[in-house]
């Protein structure tokens, strides 16, 4: 479970985020949905440990991220908007260095990399470097390095970006699946129709702040929409 209360962060003078407030269950998918400068990615990345937060508290299975942030960490898998790959290492090569860098050893080692490189359909690409990859085969990448470690909980910032009919497909059935083995999913995305097929909860960000929570349905309800595109415009407007 990831739990954020009163999260605030400034960059020189700009607020990214003031006040956010929200939890992501165990089994559940958690969606962070608005516009550019939001403060979706601030959030996410301060729920990694790779932002401190200038107020609030951010907590992973109840272990403090500010006071613990590499426990903390043990218990999360991070897929970052715009995949941040080593040119010069093979897709294997980056879900192995993920696996041991999370403790993984051996045979162990082996099993996981070689499952996250079948999950996500690596198998013809394994061994190239990833220079030169599509943006789809980054983000499958960079998906497979998350997940390699079986984490409890993972964050995926935009995981949708780059990625053809099949590629989506592909996620789904991988945020799916994780949520059927009781992790806690927290994501971002511009792509608010998969948010409403996949999502078990929305939280509507705007200039660093929460606009509205709930599940994508009841968001619909609420604001009199049809879409939850049609809410969200409402609910930011």
């Amino acid at each position: 479970m990831i739990r954020v209360e009163n999260f605030a962060k400034r960059f020189g003078t700009v607020a990214a985020a003031r006040t956010v407030s929200f939890a992501a269950d165990d089994g559940a998918v958690t969606a962070l949905i608005g516009a550019n400068g939001s403060g979706k990615t601030t959030t996410l990345r301060a729920v990694a440990g790779l932002l401190k937060a200038d107020g609030g508290r951010i907590a992973i299975d109840g272990i403090d991220v500010g006071a613990a942030r590499l426990r903390a960490a043990r218990r999360l898998g991070f897929m970052p908007d715009g995949a941040g790959l080593y040119p010069e290492l093979t897709a294997r090569e980056h879900v192995a260095l993920f696996a041991r860098l999370h403790g993984l050893a051996g045979a162990k080692l082996r099993r996981a990399t070689d499952a996250a490189i079948e999950t996500l359909g690596l198998g013809a690409i394994a061994n190239r470097r990833t220079r030169g990859f599509s943006s789809g085969e980054r983000m499958r990448v960079a998906l497979a390095r998350a997940i390699v470690h079986a984490p409890q909980n993972v964050i995926l910032d935009e995981p949708a970006r780059g990625l053809d009919v099949f590629g989506i497909r592909l996620l789904r059935d991988l945020v799916r699946a994780l949520k059927a083995r009781g992790a806690c999913v927290l994501l971002s995305s511009h792509v608010l129709s998969d948010v409403e097929v996949l999502a078990d909860a929305a939280v509507i960000l705007d200039r660093g702040e929460v606009r509205a929570a709930g599940a994508p349905g009841a968001l619909m309800r609420r604001y009199g929409a049809d879409t939850l595109e049609d809410a969200f415009v409402k609910a930011t407007a």
